[in-house]
């Protein structure tokens, strides 16, 4: 079921990024659908760290980009505080880690955050939802919040 579950929530955002042409996928994804489809049951695998962890993360990259730029010590920085503020909130999504980078290395816009960032992580949730479920009744998320 978890290879299952990974084809479908990478095939549905590859997908839609080919029709709508928006991006909606990240390389972070493939990482968070080993978390959410192989280890189910762990805290950095629930929704609220999968969601949460990619939007905190994502929007301090853009952040330190637009306020401080994309120099090295910059990439470090962004890096540093995308863990502290999954620290922070409770969404510790170690996937999510690299999402800094990813907007040091193509300067998105703040739209970033809604696709590719939100619209993914709703998709592989909601895969996780359906597919873990099939699984084991009852047994995805652990916890919402």
């Amino acid at each position: 079921m978890s290879m299952l579950g990974a084809f479908m929530a990478i095939g549905i955002t590859a997908r839609l990024s080919q029709r709508s042409g928006l991006p909606w996928l990240i390389a972070p994804f493939g990482a968070s659908c080993v978390l959410v489809f192989g280890l189910p049951d762990s805290p950095p695998a629930q929704p609220r760290s999968v969601i949460g962890g990619h939007l905190i993360t994502s929007l301090i990259g853009l952040l330190v980009l637009y306020f401080i730029g994309d120099a090295w010590w910059a990439q470090a920085l962004a890096v540093g505080l995308a863990l502290g503020g999954m620290q922070l909130t409770r969404t510790v999504h170690a996937p999510a880690g690299a999402n800094p980078l990813l907007v040091m290395a193509t300067h998105p816009g703040f739209g970033f955050l809604f696709a590719p960032v939100l619209s993914g992580a709703l998709v592989i949730v909601a895969v996780a939802y359906g597919i873990n479920n099939l699984r084991v009744r009852s047994s995805y998320p652990r916890y919402w919040v």
